[in-house]
């Protein structure tokens, strides 16, 4: 814990670091627990399907602007104030989904869902820099990566659980209520981390100078571009594979779930084992090791579309594809955040919103030809991977290799 956080500790009660980790889970619990009842939502609303998967991408899009929004004014007028505000607003417009008449009107309050679930991530990641320092803040962040794996996990399972008992209406609702148990715990628990003394001065003007410094950094951007093209692979695969797996091979809502499930819980090990790989063996090697396993998968899908292929071939495609963008994560992050200690946060929110907005473009493409064709989710993800190779290969393998010491540092930190 840093010495500005010493005063900070008769507040500091247990609940604290719990309630950082529930923040985590505000987007992929937002992203996922709706998405077995995503068909089903499709024919009450009377939309096409690729109407009805700018649902996922109006959220995605707002994930990536509320992490910009949020952590500047964060660094800016505290951690606390805009937190709670984040926090009601993801009730009110969870409830607004649940109430939505038309199609239109649930676009517009997952945008603003997604706004408020992106301050949630942004806080979580703020607040835990706050408090927290040296190996408490590299297993701080190990947590945070473990548990959002562990909601992406739980969400569609839970999700597939409740469509027996509720439909689409009744999970926003559900979502709404986690909501405001959440926001009770904050009010208790929840200090203000950032002291008056450490607020940032220099205002937006600040901010855009921070991220300019960045966007004209090759090495960083083409690590951030790397992933932002490797999660657009990924979100299509969210957004898609409902469809697939439901609509063109028959499974149940709950089935889907376990699927996906399984899925999830590969992206969380592999994640875990690309950090170790990153620190023992080598980030670059890793990085390259996750693009060949995203693409096999993503081939897979792409044959899958032009020619007929049992289901376990499309599972085991989906699950390489997550697998290898699991690999990715770690040393991607340590080639984007290495150079910039000073600056983490600020890179990690442009980081975050270059994965989601690409996430939200690529989202509504595998829906162009209708819930009966699997080809436009192999060409979005092959086309995504395949970017993904040449951002890296083009930007990225000009950095000059980090010390051992560092990079070992900033691998554990993201695992």
């Amino acid at each position: 814990m840093t010495d500005s956080a010493a005063a900070l500790r008769p507040a500091l009660t247990r609940l604290l670091p719990t309630l950082l980790l529930l923040l985590t889970v505000f987007g992929p619990i937002s992203m996922d627990l709706y998405l077995p009842a995503l068909p089903a939502l499709t024919a009450d609303l009377g939309a096409s399907t690729s109407v009805a998967q700018l649902t996922v991408t109006a959220c995605l899009v707002g994930l990536a602007a509320g992490q910009l929004l949020a952590g500047p004014l964060s660094d800016r007028f505290g951690r606390r104030g805009i937190l709670l505000i984040g926090i009601v607003a993801y009730i009110v417009t969870s409830a607004l989904c649940a109430a939505s008449p038309t199609i239109e009107t649930l676009v517009a309050a997952r945008f603003v869902q997604g706004l408020a679930g992106g301050v949630g991530i942004v806080i979580a990641q703020a607040a835990g820099r706050d408090v927290y320092s040296g190996g408490a803040l590299i297993r701080f962040y190990g947590r945070l990566t473990v548990v959002g794996g562990l909601a992406a996990i739980i969400g569609p399972l839970l999700g597939g659980l409740l469509t027996a008992v509720t439909d689409w209406r009744g999970l926003f609702a559900f979502l709404a209520l986690l909501g405001g148990g959440i926001l009770v715990v904050a009010l208790i628990a929840f200090p203000e981390t950032l002291p008056p003394a450490r607020r940032t001065r220099g205002g937006w003007a600040q901010t855009m100078r921070d991220y300019r410094t960045l966007v004209t950094d090759a090495p960083f951007l083409g690590a951030v571009l790397n992933q932002g093209f490797l999660y657009a692979a990924l979100f299509a695969y969210l957004a898609g594979s409902t469809f697939v797996l439901q609509d063109i091979y028959g499974l149940s809502p709950l089935g889907y779930a376990l699927a996906f499930g399984l899925n999830s819980a590969g992206f969380m090990v592999f994640g875990y084992v690309a950090g170790r790989l990153a620190e023992r063996w080598s980030v670059r090697g890793t990085l390259l090791a996750g693009i060949v396993v995203a693409g096999v998968g993503a081939a897979g899908l792409l044959v899958a579309g032009l020619t007929p292929m049992p289901l376990w071939v499309v599972v085991i495609s989906l699950f390489a594809l997550a697998v290898g963008v699991a690999l990715t994560s770690p040393p991607a992050t340590t080639l984007a955040l290495i150079d910039y200690p000073q600056m983490a946060g600020t890179a990690s929110s442009l980081l975050g919103m270059v994965r989601f907005g690409f996430g939200g473009i690529a989202a509504p493409l595998v829906g162009v030809a209708g819930a009966a064709s699997i080809l436009p989710l192999g060409l979005v993800t092959v086309v995504a991977v395949g970017l993904s190779a040449v951002a890296f290969l083009s930007l990225a393998r000009g950095r000059r290799p980090a010390s051992n010491t560092e990079t070992a540092a900033v691998a554990a930190s993201v695992i």
